[in-house]
């Protein structure tokens, strides 16, 4: 396990992660077998500014992270949770208030972050957002072209994690603006191998399209 650069992890991540977009990213990390990488996990600060005062207020936004990406290629011979605490000890030096999200569209219901002692604070609301073509996020609208397609966003599980010192955590904890709820329990699947999943894309209140495919094999699970 070690830092990756941000060549490194997105080489890995566009040809094998559901989403085909590329991630906004910070800290970088890889999983190697015989030198081989076979696992990234990235951070990056999320695209919306009211998502990281939303967490523990504007004092505090400043340190709100996402981790947007975790990928395994195949089968590893350690749990992906070993990786991920590993991930998430180099960023404790960072004093980092982390956010997360499990699709639940996905079927993914969070258990790595349950596995190294994320808080869950339920779910976001489903929704729809501006569509934009290539797979790039809505914050590259140009609304002087519009194509009146709108994209749906799934519900998803929200999990937060202090990477910090004891100082820091206790603050962020007071400060905290969601509610900590009981972890969600069911059934976990993996999306299938191969498809890149995209998001239904509305035209008129009607269905346009659902999903598209991709030559490399892959294995998502969180």
């Amino acid at each position: 396990m070690r830092i990756i650069n941000y060549k490194e992890a997105i080489s890995f991540l566009l040809p094998r992660h559901y989403s085909g977009r590329k991630p906004s990213i910070t800290y970088a990390f890889g999983y190697y077998e015989n030198e081989k990488l076979k696992a990234v996990c990235t951070f990056g600060k999320p695209a919306s500014n009211s998502l990281c005062i939303g967490v523990c207020g504007k004092e505090y936004s400043s340190n709100v992270y996402e981790l947007n990406r975790l990928c395994v290629d195949g089968e590893i011979e350690i749990q992906l949770s070993s990786f991920v605490a590993w991930c998430l000890r180099q960023l404790k030096k960072y004093n980092l208030i982390l956010v997360s999200y499990a699709d639940k569209q996905m079927y993914h219901n969070g258990y790595i972050y349950q596995a190294t002692n994320w808080i869950y604070t339920g779910s976001t609301k489903s929704r729809t957002d501006k569509y934009v073509e290539g797979g790039k996020h809505s914050r590259h609208y140009d609304n002087s072209k519009q194509n009146g397609l709108r994209k749906f966003r799934s519900s998803k599980h929200r999990y937060i994690y202090f990477a910090c010192d004891k100082k820091h955590k206790i603050k962020f904890k007071n400060t905290l603006n969601y509610k900590v709820k009981d972890y969600p329990k069911e059934e976990n699947k993996n999306y299938v191998l191969g498809q890149y999943i995209e998001p239904i894309i509305l035209k008129d209140g009607k269905k346009w399209e659902e999903k598209k495919e991709i030559e490399t094999p892959t294995l998502f699970n969180n």
